[in-house]
């Protein structure tokens, strides 16, 4: 009898040598003898510990890791195969208590199933979302994606039924759904994660979106940075238009959603939607002035609905299980799950499924172990390099739009970067106003002539050049980013900015001449 073996090929597990892995324990089994099946699938999300393999025994699956193709002859030798004893085997991946303590209402398959399979996918509950959705009306199904509470993850945290509903209600003999998969915050990999592992949970996501607004086609605007979730998506989405579950005539429903994948070409600011229509529509990536707003006037001048991925991928869940089920997560007006990514200075990075609600020092320290160098953690910056950065007595904040906003922070991507007691937050602020520089569209003066000012007058304070007159030059130029930016880009730039300075003013302190904070 066959026997399955799973090896990731997910981007980090690839740059770990998974396919070296997968290639050894192919020639190792055949010259056993053994008649072994390989699937490759997405990653769980347990990075530290990729590549982790996994094989089917009687008893669900068991998975071994980190494992290195010098470590295949000894793995076959202790019966890999039927799950065998060694100092590599993790036991049930389900029972690892990184896995174990999460509430995984959208990532469940990832690491599961063989991303461009459609029949993997509805063996594994795929679909069941679409079904429900085409037995309702548009307006029940916007009814449910608007009662479950579900909020934009991609930063900005708008309530995703409202904007459903606009773009149902507006007319048109044309109709898109796009999808913003350019993610570009530092510490985030939620939706490489779910392209490259689930990608059928995004098209359903879509294609549901499709049902709701009256959209027939869809465009994906995957990251440069990101050729295996492309490849993934494109292979995902010619499966799917062979299973009928794209195209024509979708479930045999009459309704019609074709959908495609688009390569940017790796510009960060076009994570903002406007700059992303502006680059799908083949032009140069910059800001557009709104109103009027794409729900109303977006791609080629239709309503156009644009979400990000980890916010189409909630609503196959919905719409399986209901608006309630899914607002029984969460708190206040954060409700369902946040897909939190721990990355920086830490033992356990990887992707966290959990409802709002957890603290930042939870996350570090239930689920990342600590810092991975040891020393203590004096920094964390949260929702990407336009997020604050906190001290340790911000750490029991939890993780919640309204309550990250009361402490001057924001959720954003649900990215955390983590930075023990050696970093230079003077530097990290120069950092930020350096980012920004770099990656303006330069539409706007604020935006494109402030950051450049930030990082000359951080050049300044960090020389110990009249720091006090100099950090108030910072301070009235994150104003006017703020005030005036036409765009997040310039106007949160000074988030990251202002948080270093208010939370870590010793290391602006170059000089001798700037005033010691009251204890």
């Amino acid at each position: 009898m066959s026997i399955t073996v799973y090896v990731p090929q997910d981007a980090v597990a690839l740059g770990l040598g998974a396919n070296r892995v997968a290639r050894a324990i192919f020639a190792g089994a055949e010259r056993r003898g053994l008649d072994v099946r390989i699937v490759r699938t997405g990653t769980r999300g347990l990075l530290w510990l990729e590549p982790m393999v996994e094989v089917a025994t009687p008893e669900g699956r068991i998975a071994y890791g980190p494992v290195t193709p010098a470590d295949v002859e000894g793995l076959l030798d202790a019966g890999l195969t039927e799950g065998g004893a060694h100092a590599l085997r993790l036991g049930k991946p389900e029972e690892i208590p990184f896995l174990a303590k999460q509430h995984r209402l959208t990532f469940h398959r990832c690491g599961v199933v063989d991303p461009v399979s459609v029949e993997d996918y509805r063996a594994h509950g795929g679909y069941r979302g679409l079904e429900a959705a085409l037995k309702l009306e548009a307006e029940g199904v916007v009814a449910q994606v608007r009662d479950s509470g579900l909020r934009g993850r991609g930063g900005a945290g708008f309530p995703a039924g409202i904007k459903w509903n606009t773009v149902m209600l507006a007319q048109s003999d044309q109709k898109y759904v796009v999808c913003n998969a350019d993610e570009g915050d530092s510490g985030t990999f939620a939706d490489r994660i779910m392209m490259e592992g689930d990608p059928f949970n995004l098209i359903e996501g879509m294609t549901i979106a499709a049902v709701a607004t009256g959209a027939t086609r869809g465009y994906i605007y995957c990251r440069s940075e990101y050729p295996q979730a492309f490849r993934t998506l494109r292979d995902a989405i010619a499966n799917g238009v062979r299973a009928g579950v794209l195209g024509d005539n979708i479930l045999g429903s009459g309704k019609n959603f074709h959908l495609e994948v688009r390569l940017g070409a790796g510009a960060y600011i076009c994570g903002e939607e406007t700059s992303l229509l502006e680059s799908l529509e083949g032009k140069r990536g910059i800001v557009r002035a709104k109103p009027p707003i794409p729900a109303l006037k977006g791609f080629l001048g239709k309503p156009t609905l644009v979400n990000n991925v980890m916010t189409f991928t909630a609503v196959p869940y919905i719409l399986e299980h209901g608006a309630k089920a899914y607002a029984e997560y969460g708190m206040g007006r954060s409700l369902g799950t946040l897909p939190i990514q721990l990355a920086g200075n830490i033992r356990q990075g990887g992707l966290i499924e959990y409802a709002f609600g957890i603290t930042i020092r939870q996350v570090i320290e239930d689920f990342g172990g600590g810092t991975a160098s040891g020393r203590p953690v004096r920094a964390v910056q949260v929702g990407g390099p336009l997020g604050a950065y906190f001290p340790d007595d911000l750490l029991d904040t939890p993780l919640d739009y309204e309550a990250m906003a009361a402490k001057k922070g924001l959720v954003g991507h649900g990215g955390i970067v983590v930075f023990d007691d050696t970093v230079d937050m003077a530097k990290q602020a120069r950092f930020a106003f350096e980012f920004c520089a770099t990656e303006s569209c330069g539409k706007c003066t604020p935006c494109r002539v402030g950051a450049t000012r930030g990082v000359e007058t951080m050049d300044k304070v960090i020389s110990g050049i009249r720091p006090e007159a100099n950090l108030k030059l910072v301070e009235d130029l994150c104003e006017i980013m703020t005030d005036g930016s036409l765009c997040a880009m310039g106007g949160l730039t000074p988030m990251p900015v202002m948080s270093a300075i208010t939370n870590f003013p010793e290391d602006f302190r170059r000089a001798g001449d700037l005033p010691v904070a009251a204890e």
